[in-house]
């Protein structure tokens, strides 16, 4: 089964009474402080526990994974954090059955609950700051920890997780889009003519550079990464996939050219300490740059029933922003058909 991003999901039901309801039911004791935490795809809250530092407490959209593709990525997750890499696993409680026998291990913990309806997991709390992505020291640090990230990633295959395509990424979202008439009917042939030549180059860049694909954490913009005086540890692998190692790597990069030259030499020079990286991906930038911009759009269409999502994005569904995204997505077509960015020694 594969995700299903036509869900409309209804968080009505979801009060702070049930998200503490459902923290205690795993043996937690609430002092009855909620704190709603940033998060639109799920939806996560800070817990306040009696006597111990807060949770995290993060509540899956329904149908939108299914549960063996959950617990993949808690799999994944916890196997990174075990061989020291600084990801956040879920925490792993004993099975109600292991705990009446008085005999649990590994083997009876489980990381995925569910109450009312409702599946979730339970985080510890780790605090920091997004990194300084123009710092050549933190790429470097980055660098290597992706690089570790990857050589695990590597070692084994998702059999549950999705693969980052070019029809998850183009194609689905372009025809949701209009197919459910979010584009206004002056901008539809221009939209369709620019996603077509877009989809043209992309399709062409995959065929010359087919890249190997292995287990991501598939979301690796600065917002999922918290920089502390320990230095960096990565959060939310809620989209690892399968796909390109570059996929983990573009979005780190920043400004014109020749800096992003410079900031993926630095991440590359401390990558390849850990793990092997094929040179020829950098063709794959810019496509993977444009499928991520047009599936944004088909994401935020798909959850425009989400009451949360008109009141966090105002802006998204009005003529200004179909006028701009086509702009952005014929800027991104010139930029494809650019060399890629050169890596020298």
């Amino acid at each position: 089964m594969t995700e299903n991003t036509e869900t409309i999901q209804d968080y009505s039901k979801l009060d702070p009474d049930t998200v503490i309801n459902a923290v205690e039911s795993k043996g937690f004791l609430s002092d009855a402080r909620v704190l709603a935490l940033n998060s639109y795809e799920n939806r996560v809250y800070q817990v306040g526990i009696e006597d111990k530092q807060p949770i995290i407490a993060k509540f899956y959209r329904p149908k939108r994974w299914t549960d063996e593709q959950i617990l993949e990525e808690h799999v994944f997750s916890k196997a990174l954090h075990e061989l020291e890499i600084p990801a956040i696993p879920p925490i792993y409680l004993a099975k109600q059955s292991a705990l009446d026998s008085n005999q649990v291990n590994t083997s009876e913990k489980e990381s995925l609950f569910e109450y009312n309806g409702y599946r979730f997991a339970l985080y510890l709390r780790r605090g920091g700051r997004a990194p300084e992505l123009t710092d050549m020291n933190q790429l470097y640090w980055l660098g290597k920890l992706m690089g570790r990230i990857h050589a695990i990633g590597r070692t084994a295959k998702f059999q549950h997780r999705p693969t980052l395509s070019i029809e998850s990424f183009i194609t689905r979202p372009f025809e949701y889009i209009l197919a459910h008439n979010f584009m206004p009917s002056l901008f539809i042939e221009s939209y369709k003519a620019i996603v077509s030549d877009i989809l043209h180059h992309v399709e062409s860049n995959y065929q010359q550079f087919p890249p190997e694909l292995i287990r991501l954490h598939g979301d690796c913009h600065p917002g999922n990464i918290l920089w502390t005086d320990n230095g960096p540890h990565f959060v939310d692998f809620d989209d690892c996939r399968s796909g390109p190692a570059i996929q983990d790597l573009w979005m780190l990069l920043s400004g014109e050219r020749h800096e992003q030259e410079k900031q993926l030499r630095e991440i590359l020079e401390g990558y390849e300490e850990f793990c092997d990286f094929d040179r020829t991906e950098l063709n794959l930038i810019e496509s993977l740059r444009s499928m991520r911009i047009i599936h944004y759009a088909g994401w935020l269409a798909k959850r425009w029933d989400d009451p949360a999502f008109p009141r966090a994005f105002p802006w998204f569904n009005t003529e200004q922003f179909w006028g701009e995204h086509i702009l952005q997505l014929k800027e991104q077509l010139a930029i494809l058909q650019e060399p890629p960015l050169q890596i020298y020694p």
